[in-house]
């Protein structure tokens, strides 16, 4: 008797468990019918897929964006014036801050447009004039997780350092109206395509190149660039057989330490998120920078006898670019393996081979940038692969392969910038003429181009 009234108990138990939920659901009227449903789930997954504002990548790049502003004012204009002879300090200052208000317009005018929309039939070599004048890029539109304007403006300080980094390679020499000219129809025409081509959805993205922060885009760009430049306007007036030593190493190193620190904006920031990938990107920078920096500095007291300042800053120089591109691809080992390779190699271009060609590369452009970005380009491709620390490589893809996609990207750029900005330097000849007179440049260009002097004592 006992266990039959258990078991009555239990299976009433049981019934109203299932049935007070179903008559409690029987007295609601149902809301919403089936296909109805069907359609407010697929509006709520559409609106999930939407990108929305996160405030912490967006403070981020805020900063980002400074720092790499801060990379050209004061950093790069600091450290070329002290490079310079002291009646020249002036007009490379003069350049970089020309450059910053130069480029910042042309890119809300028409460079943010036609690097980063979609150029449709035309879009693996250029975008379209979607965003001409910053059309359609308000308040509230985003890319990715950020406000479009803080891409926009990211995206445009790095439109102003990399011209002003070919400054150093004609330094004391170039006219300044031609200045103004040239890197105007460069940005137009070489610059802006490349960053077209690897980041806005052109060739080389499409055929996998990896350049996270602007190994191709910044500085083999501006390195060949540069060559071209020196080339073409031919040696300063006593090269190389009269002394031109920095005037004020002071300045040079203090340039070099804010470009090390506004560094991070640049390759971290790259990621356009506080993540994971952020922090690894800062890490590897770090790593590089620190090799480069001993590497310079101990292959400089093996060949002089003494290790320099100027040597120890041009070091940290070349570790930050020749980790620019793999910043967001490898790991800590492989970016210690990056810096030593990359400081040796521009450490060999800037001393030994400059010297054996004779070109006078003013402020060694083509030896730090463009040859320790090629280094840094092609290794790339070699420490992605995760068994050597890198996030790996993409799927069906060898190393081999990775290292040629990563060649032919920077052949490309080379002989694109190159010949591009030979056939800029000749038509700017036409127009203005290049070269500042041999008494202006005597008298050095902050007298003869701008009347001004960078020192009254």
């Amino acid at each position: 008797m006992t266990r039959t009234m258990q078991a009555i108990t239990r299976f009433g138990l049981l019934w109203l468990i299932l049935l007070v939920p179903t008559l409690a659901l029987a007295q609601l009227e149902p809301t919403l019918e089936p296909a109805e449903t069907m359609v407010a789930l697929v509006e709520e997954a559409a609106e999930a897929a939407e990108p929305t504002l996160d405030s912490g990548d967006t403070a981020w790049m805020l900063t980002a964006t400074a720092l790499v502003l801060f990379m050209t004012l004061p950093g790069l204009s600091l450290f070329y014036a002290g490079l310079v002879r002291a009646k020249n300090v002036l007009s490379v200052l003069m350049q970089c801050f020309a450059m910053a208000g130069l480029m910042s317009i042309i890119w809300a005018v028409y460079g943010y447009s036609l690097a980063f929309t979609d150029g449709g039939t035309f879009n693996q070599w250029i975008g379209s004039l979607d965003k001409l004048f910053l059309a359609g890029v308000t308040v509230d539109s985003l890319e990715g997780t950020i406000p479009e304007t803080v891409f926009m403006t990211f995206q445009m300080t790095f439109a102003i350092i990399t011209p002003a980094l070919i400054v150093g390679a004609f330094a004391e020499r170039m006219k300044f109206s031609a200045m103004l000219w040239f890197m105007a129809l460069w940005l137009t025409l070489v610059y802006i395509p490349v960053a077209h081509w690897v980041w806005g959805g052109g060739w080389m993205e499409e055929m996998g190149a990896l350049d996270f922060a602007g190994g191709t885009v910044v500085h083999i760009n501006a390195g060949v660039a540069a060559l071209v430049a020196a080339l073409v306007l031919g040696k300063r007036k006593g090269y190389p057989t009269t002394a031109m030593p920095p005037h004020n190493l002071t300045l040079t190193v203090i340039g070099a330490a804010m470009l090390w620190v506004g560094w991070f904006g640049f390759n971290a920031g790259s990621e356009l998120a506080a993540n994971g990938t952020a922090g690894m990107a800062m890490a590897v920078t770090q790593l590089a920078t620190a090799t480069a920096v001993l590497t310079w500095m101990f292959a400089e007291w093996i060949d002089h006898g003494k290790p320099s300042v100027l040597g120890i800053a041009t070091g940290a120089v070349a570790g930050l670019v020749s980790i620019t591109p793999a910043a967001g691809s490898v790991g800590p080992m492989g970016a210690i393996a990056i810096g030593f390779l990359g400081a040796l190699f521009a450490f060999l271009a800037s001393t030994k081979i400059k010297k054996a060609l004779g070109y006078d590369d003013s402020l060694d452009v083509w030896g730090v940038h463009g040859v320790a970005g090629i280094v840094g380009a092609l290794l790339t491709g070699v420490f992605v692969a995760a068994s050597l620390g890198g996030v790996g490589l993409e799927e069906g893809m060898t190393m081999g392969q990775q290292v040629w996609v990563q060649f032919v990207s920077v052949v490309a750029t080379l002989v694109y910038g190159g010949v591009m900005s030979f056939i800029l330097l000749k038509v700017v000849d036409l127009i203005v003429g290049l070269r500042v007179t041999e008494e202006q440049e005597t008298q050095g260009l902050d007298l003869a181009l701008h009347d001004e002097r960078g020192y009254s004592l």
